[in-house]
């Protein structure tokens, strides 16, 4: 049974959408003061966080940069704030989706249940040993997504490490825009041009890149982006 924490003010919401994840046969935990949330966040181990933007005492935004310094568990932002520049700023921050109020409890469950998917999907069934993809100076570790540049780990947040991994398992290929959205979402959702590229820069900021001079991600100009590393053989 999946587990979902929801952090919220707004009780009549967090009671509801409570009581309709647990009919679909999921764990669902919530609270409404967001001060709370790392801590539940260790202690529950949620597998998806929901997280509202405008709450008291710290914002939606704030916690989820909180969150990300730690934690890659996919988080959908849900807020009456419907704004382009608070969707490229939640996309900024480590977002993996972002759902306005007012909305339908059957739309979220499509979009948590594909971020899930996507989660599970990226667990290949093979020995571990054959689940390491190493290039070089780069090692990425699927079913622990995981991921070493230059023999330290780095932290990436779900959709960062679903973007790599997707550009990663076919070097050479070049993916445009639409594929990259496909292949993250694989349902038709608020994922717009700019936030790929949003993804894409923060993506290469961990990984120490250069759009200019790269080494593991290049974009052909008007086309999309393509992985460019060298692959090691693995003993």
């Amino acid at each position: 049974m999946a587990k979902i924490l929801m952090i919220d003010d707004d009780e009549m919401l967090t009671e509801s959408l409570s009581a309709f994840f647990q009919q679909h046969q999921f764990e669902f935990s919530y609270t409404n003061d967001p001060t709370l949330a790392i801590e539940l966040i260790e202690s529950d181990a949620p597998q998806l966080l929901l997280l509202d933007i405008t709450m008291p005492k710290i914002d939606g935004f704030t916690l989820c940069k909180q969150i990300r310094e730690s934690y890659s568990l996919p988080i959908i932002m849900l807020t009456a704030r419907g704004r382009l520049e608070d969707k490229v700023h939640g996309f900024e921050i480590g977002v993996d989706d972002y759902l306005p109020k007012p909305f339908e409890p059957l739309e979220l469950l499509v979009r948590v249940q594909a971020l899930l998917r996507r989660s599970l999907t990226s667990q290949p069934s093979k020995p571990e040993s054959h689940q390491l993809m190493r290039f070089s100076g780069l090692e990425i570790y699927p079913s622990q997504q995981r991921v070493i540049l230059d023999n330290e780990e780095i932290k990436l947040s779900g959709m960062e490490f679903h973007l790599l991994h997707t550009l990663a398992s076919n070097p050479g290929k070049v993916y445009n825009r639409e594929q990259i959205t496909g292949a993250l979402k694989g349902v038709e959702v608020d994922l717009f041009g700019r936030a790929v590229d949003i993804l894409l820069s923060r993506l290469r900021q961990k990984l120490n890149d250069s759009a200019s001079s790269p080494r593991f991600i290049k974009t052909i100009r008007g086309i999309g982006y393509t992985f460019i590393a060298a692959q090691d053989e693995i003993a």
